[in-house]
């Protein structure tokens, strides 16, 4: 493992033997001792450090299921306890001519209710699968400005009515991304609704799309909006799946855009001070 390190390389290992598995951290640098280059290889062990994080996330996406489930689930209890009281008398079931006229009615109600929770129940159920489900990216080449302007047509918003602005920025112009076209156009199509909602009581509104290399020559795409930014008490909160701040929705989008981009050998990363700008690193 050391013998394939380069000087500045950072690389994760594991070592097993039978009793345990350890996680390690290999970091190289170059030094020079009495003129002779030597590479200098730091040896971490993380263990502690990833399941301290793996407790975290586990802490923090259960709190999010338990806060979604007792919300879809408190009110059929609470529904199911009222409508239980037209049928009984205090252990007794009622006969069908003490049944009233007027309980009819609020039973019926009472089940479309309880009918309307179930089905969002299962609508949750099913995101939970699709986050668990992501299939491996079918890459293909696109160039980043024909990928870009099919987004910003499937956000809908470049009507003549529209108040919000959008700008497309791609350098060079001839740049090219060899991914899934499909899951990363609703990566960046869930990225630019979520500006688009940040915005949405601000005058002169901007989202811009920016495609480029970085200085690591690694291809990248940002994504940002002059909206008021994400809270800091917030901002660790929302790649957790099923976390949401919105009334509607499944609090998978951003989750499932770290997914898709693991998958990409890539990563998403945000920031988020005047602006917040959502940053796409392809591997």
């Amino acid at each position: 493992q050391f013998a394939d390190l380069k000087p500045f390389d950072s690389q994760f290992f594991q070592l097993t033997n039978e009793r345990e598995k350890t996680e390690l951290t290999l970091k190289s640098t170059s030094i020079s001792i009495d003129k002779e280059p030597l590479l200098l290889v730091i040896v971490q062990d993380i263990r502690k450090e990833l399941d301290e994080k793996e407790t975290d996330s586990w802490v923090k996406l259960i709190r999010v299921l338990t806060h979604e489930i007792m919300n879809t689930i408190t009110p059929i209890t609470s529904i199911s306890e009222s409508v239980l009281k037209y049928f009984k008398k205090g252990e007794r079931a009622i006969s069908a001519d003490e049944f009233e006229e007027h309980h009819v009615k609020s039973t019926v109600k009472a089940l479309e209710v309880i009918k309307e929770q179930g089905n969002d129940l299962m609508s949750f159920v099913q995101s939970y699968r699709t986050f668990l489900n992501v299939p491996e990216p079918d890459k293909e080449l696109i160039t980043a400005k024909k990928l870009l302007e099919r987004v910003v047509i499937l956000m809908g918003e470049r009507g003549e009515k529209s108040e919000l602005h959008i700008e497309v920025t791609v350098q060079p112009e001839t740049l090219q991304l060899f991914v899934d076209v499909k899951q990363i156009t609703q990566v960046l199509v869930n990225l630019g609704k979520n500006a688009k909602q940040a915005l949405e009581n601000q005058k002169n509104g901007k989202i811009q799309f920016l495609a480029g290399i970085d200085e690591k020559n690694k291809k990248f795409i940002m994504v940002m909006d002059n909206g008021p930014g994400i809270s800091a008490d917030l901002i660790d909160e929302i790649f957790v799946p099923f976390f949401t701040t919105k009334n509607t929705g499944t609090g998978i989008g951003l989750s499932l855009s770290k997914q898709i981009m693991r998958l990409h050998g890539g990563s998403i990363q945000v920031v988020s001070r005047e602006n917040t700008v959502f940053t796409l690193t392809f591997g």
